[in-house]
């Protein structure tokens, strides 16, 4: 059997494999019994929202919780034992009992007195009731679906990246880059703003930096509201870390080894009393990572003897990685209307890269060339960022004010030293010294009025002033010249500026079992750009641009029932062009695969339609959507080759093949699909979370661009991206809850190829494990997990162009294991915000503490 006939077969059992393996774990299952009861008064009255705590005499770990409904009534299952029981409730007096449990069914009712000074009225909301019920890992709100990555074993001890990759409609491509819905512009925001910590270009250096324990959720909103900036054709990635809501000092360490060597050490401590509550998170770890690039160009229409016909390039290179976070904050209330936040946050990112790159020129009538190009490189990047805040609530009804500032940095140098041969006789040497700066101010003002019971006003402001400066020197030696002498064209000096206004504002109402929300956005932007380099033929560019635009919103809610609803929205948004992809000449770590920037690139527009239902119940939630968008001016990057004439180890001159890439507008993109996604307790021991994205495309957009043929004239070539097709997307977990101590997950992945008429990219699988166990009564967690069981997560396609055909595999990482150990101390009682009366249309997000979205 074939390499290939072996991939057919993974790519089609892998989500298979899943769901066998949790038939295989029924064996494990503990047995419970079902417990019921009631809580009433010495009235014999229903106790409405009482907390019903059953802690276990013998273990913590088999202990439970839960509420009575509205009838005084509850429901849980519990392993057979003998339980102390704590009823409580506001306005109530605290009663234990002990009872043993053993079979299934009622135990009666539990009496409960009223305080001395109670009134012993009806309780409509509940404060301070300590809960420890497992939630859901997956939730559907109006305008976005909230991720929590606690339950998410396998990715334990990891980081943003890992976690990402478990995320419902989200994918992660081998090289670090993060869609959504087969889109890669995706925007994202750290507790509801854009954040230094993910770098100039949110690289996935940037991902691994950050731990995957300190993240508390990540809301996922794939058609935002106007209420979020419009910046994200694909949505927003709104990743929330944590502050701890639990009283007095609380605490949690993490330890993390595994391979490809890694050890990460991180911790979180919190301590609230009264009016005043601080954070101290940090920690630091060290990661090795492998990555393999391989091309082989096939050329056609060869007619000038000695001219190539065939060239092959592997890249292999390897990286050790460090890096090492800090972040610190208080909140201080001065009233029960009134807080204020401070904190700061500090990120380092250290790297050492070893490249290794051969390049196989298979002549038509001549011997064959083999060249090496060594790469070592270093880069060290560091980022600040302090934000301050200022909450306000005018009223208990609902009218407040929220008042942000955040300012940041970031700077990263990276130095690289490349020698290259040809034939094992040195041909010439590059250093390159690069160094980016990147400085950010935000500045947000975001009001809430309600009007009546049902609607609400919302309206905000915001600027953001953004400047990255980049510094590029390129020398080279050769065999003629073996002084080092500046490569005029690659060295430059590039500042890009932006800054732009936005204001929104939204009205929200429900009129029955409909509800709606609709609003518009105003952003203007003005980019100025100054480029300059050494090359005497190439003038200062000093560009201008300025945009302004409304996004407008709309957002429909049909509710069935009290867990069922039907959701309708439409939205409107823009892709604006990275600063990177607008300096001309930003990229000459391969001199025979060069990235040009294009600084004539635009922004692209998108129209996003969605229709989707949802239905939430104690054991299942299920979200089905239908989606459209339409993208115009879209952004594509063409690849052509052009010959240039070098100098040679021997001194002579040399014909050479240097394929450029380049971003550029074109016509347009449209995506339409069904969007799954579900989470299903189906035992009390298996529960199951899946997303599959079903999708069709039709890619529209051809341009003429001048090159050269293989005997170096000049001809004007077509590139054609017109295309169209199906595509699928799938991600099954599987957690197998052996006991109240341990779990393990499977999970399985899949992408499905695209094609147009100028690439086809091939299928894509993997398969990970991961296992928890709970240790130390509770107070510790060791896990385990392995990613990529089969080392099968690797990126294949096929680039068609004028005069080539381009084979591409790329692997970003191989297989790899962890293991980690979590321990936490000093948990003091979670104290839950007073229940607020429901909004239908509620669209808030982030925490307390954050300061909304916008």
């Amino acid at each position: 059997m074939n390499q290939t006939e072996i991939i057919s077969i993974f790519t089609k059992k892998t989500l298979g494999l899943t769901f066998v393996l949790s038939a295989a774990a029924f064996a494990f299952a503990q047995d419970k019994v079902g417990v019921s009861g009631t809580v009433v008064d010495k009235s014999n009255q229903p106790v409405a929202y009482a907390s019903v705590t059953f802690s276990n005499k013998s273990s913590k770990l088999l202990s439970d919780a839960t509420l009575t409904d509205e009838k005084g009534n509850y429901k849980l299952d519990l392993t057979p034992g003998n339980y102390d029981i704590t009823i409580e409730a506001i306005d109530y007096k605290k009663s234990v009992i002990n009872k043993q449990i053993t079979t299934a069914g009622s135990i009666g009712a539990l009496f409960i007195e009223p305080e001395a000074t109670s009134t012993n009225l009806k309780t409509q909301d509940i404060q301070g009731v300590v809960i420890t019920a497992t939630a859901k890992p997956y939730k559907v709100e109006l305008d976005k679906r909230t991720y929590d990555p606690s339950q998410d074993i396998v990715s334990k001890g990891g980081n943003l990246q890992d976690v990402l990759s478990n995320v419902p409609s989200v994918s992660v491509d081998t090289d670090g880059t993060v869609s959504m819905r087969g889109s890669s512009n995706v925007r994202f925001l750290i507790n509801g703003k854009p954040s230094a910590l993910l770098g100039i270009d949110d690289g996935a250096n940037a991902l691994q930096s950050i731990p995957a324990d300190q993240i508390e959720r990540i809301e996922v909103i794939t058609n935002p509201s106007s209420k979020f900036e419009a910046s994200g054709t694909a949505g927003i990635l709104n990743i929330i870390l944590k502050k701890s809501k639990k009283t007095g000092f609380n605490g949690s360490v993490t330890g993390t080894l595994g391979y490809l060597p890694q050890t990460n050490l991180n911790t979180n401590l919190s301590w609230r009393k009264g009016n005043l509550t601080w954070f101290l998170n940090g920690g630091g770890g060290y990661r090795e990572s492998k990555n393999t690039n391989r091309t082989d160009n096939y050329f056609t229409n060869v007619t000038k003897i000695g001219s190539t016909v065939q060239s092959n390039q592997e890249n292999i290179s390897e990286s050790q990685n460090k890096n090492y976070n800090a972040s610190g904050g208080i909140v201080y209330d001065f009233s029960d209307k009134t807080s204020f936040n401070l904190s700061g946050t500090v990120r380092t990112f250290d790297s050492e890269n070893s490249g290794n790159v051969t390049y196989n020129n298979q002549l038509f009538s001549a011997p064959d060339t083999f060249r090496n190009r060594l790469t070592n490189s270093v880069n060290n990047n560091l980022a600040f960022q302090g934000d301050i805040g200022l909450d306000h609530k005018f009223d208990d009804k609902g009218q407040n004010i929220a008042l942000s500032l955040s300012l940041q940095s970031n700077r990263s140098y990276n130095d690289t030293d490349i020698d290259e041969t040809n034939n094992g006789n040195f041909e010439l040497q590059n250093i390159i010294n690069q160094t980016t700066k990147n400085k950010t101010l935000i500045g947000k003002a975001d009001y809430e009025l309600p009007i009546g019971e049902n609607s609400k006003i919302e309206a905000g402001y915001r600027i953001d002033i953004n400047q990255n400066d980049y510094d590029n020197d390129v020398r080279e030696s050769t065999v003629n010249t073996p002084l080092l002498n500046f490569l005029g064209t690659y060295t430059y000096e590039a500042r890009y500026k932006e800054m732009f206004n936005a204001g929104y504002l939204q009205f929200k109402s429900k009129i029955g079992k409909l509800g709606y929300q609709v609003g518009v956005r105003n952003e203007y932007s003005n980019v100025d750009i100054d480029y300059a380099n050494l090359n005497p033929a190439d003038e200062d560019i000093r560009s201008r641009k300025s945009y302004n635009n409304l996004f407008p919103s709309v957002y429909l809610s049909y509710e069935l029932a009290k867990d069922s609803q039907f959701l309708l929205n439409y939205t409107r948004r823009i892709d604006r062009p990275r600063s990177f992809f607008l300096i001309p000449n930003p990229n000459y770590n391969d001199n025979q695969n060069i990235f040009d920037g294009n600084i004539n690139l635009n922004p692209s527009y998108v129209d996003s339609y969605e229709f989707g239902y949802s239905i939430s119940k104690k054991k299942f939630t299920i979200n089905p959507t239908i989606y459209y968008r339409h993208q115009t001016d879209d952004t594509k990057m063409l690849v052509y080759n052009e010959k240039e004439t070098f100098t040679n180890s021997l001194g002579q001159p040399e014909d050479r093949i240097v394929f450029h890439t380049t971003p550029i507008n074109l016509g347009s993109d449209d995506r339409f699909g069904l969007d799954l996604n579900f989470n299903w307790d189906a035992t009390s021991w298996l529960k199951f979370l899946g997303n599959v994205d079903l999708f069709g495309y039709k890619t529209k957009g051809s341009v003429l661009y001048n090159t050269l043929d293989n005997d170096g004239n000049p001809i004007v070539a077509t590139a054609d991206f017109n295309g169209s097709g199906f595509s699928t997307r799938a991600r099954l977990t599987s957690t197998f809850k052996i006991d109240k101590t341990f779990s393990f997950q499977l999970q399985g992945f899949y992408r499905g190829g695209q094609k147009t008429a100028y690439q086809d990219r091939k299928d894509m699988y993997a398969l990970n494990l991961g296992a928890s166990k709970t240790i130390w009564n509770g107070n510790g967690t060791l896990s385990f997990n392995v990613q990529d069981i089969f080392n099968t997560r690797a990126m294949r396609s096929t680039t068609y162009g004028e005069n080539f055909t381009r084979e591409s595999y790329m692997q970003w990482q191989p297989r790899q294991f962890a293991v980690s150990l979590t321990y936490r101390f000093k948990q003091g009682e979670k104290i839950e915000q007073p229940k607020r009366k429901k909004d239908v249309n509620s669209n808030a997000t982030g925490d307390d503490q954050q300061g909304g979205p916008m």
